[in-house]
């Protein structure tokens, strides 16, 4: 099975050949991204790594998103968007709100988190397994969330 990387290779030749810069941008901006951690890190990057670049980078068209739309910026707004799709499409499916709740009562369980002084514990351990598969700030609203209902 082909990497992220190698899927974002062929898509910018495709892409390249047929003319659509906007993808071309889109599969750019990912390489760039990705090749900058690898010269810092001064390794290649796995699956694993690359998907927290991406994340990171969906986080920052989210951003964007929100400014622009404030700022009556809608042309900008659908270019996020779009970027934000074309990215979207290498990460894991998200995790819905009951799985993610399950989860998040099994790792309580699992430290034994008692109140909300032992959020950074919970966190410590929940983080890694739902790494790319579910937004942070709903994460943590959800533990504190269930924290509280368990005080």
């Amino acid at each position: 099975m082909p990497t992220i990387k190698e899927i974002n290779q062929e898509t910018m030749k495709t892409a390249m050949k047929g003319g659509n810069k906007e993808l071309v941008q889109y599969t750019r901006n990912l390489h760039a991204a990705i090749r900058k951690k690898e010269i810092d890190d001064r390794k290649d990057l796995d699956d694993t790594e690359i998907t927290k670049i991406i994340s990171s980078m969906l986080k920052q068209r989210e951003e964007s998103i929100t400014q622009f739309k404030l700022g009556g910026r809608e042309d900008l707004v659908g270019q996020e968007e779009a970027e934000a799709k074309y990215l979207r499409q290498f990460m894991p499916a998200q995790m819905s709100e009951v799985e993610l709740k399950a989860l998040v009562t099994a790792t309580i369980a699992e430290v034994q988190a008692k109140d909300a002084k032992d959020l950074g514990k919970v966190m410590k351990v929940l983080q890694p397994k739902v790494a790319g598969r579910a937004d942070g700030k709903i994460v943590t609203q959800i533990v504190k969330e269930l924290l509280g209902a368990t005080a």
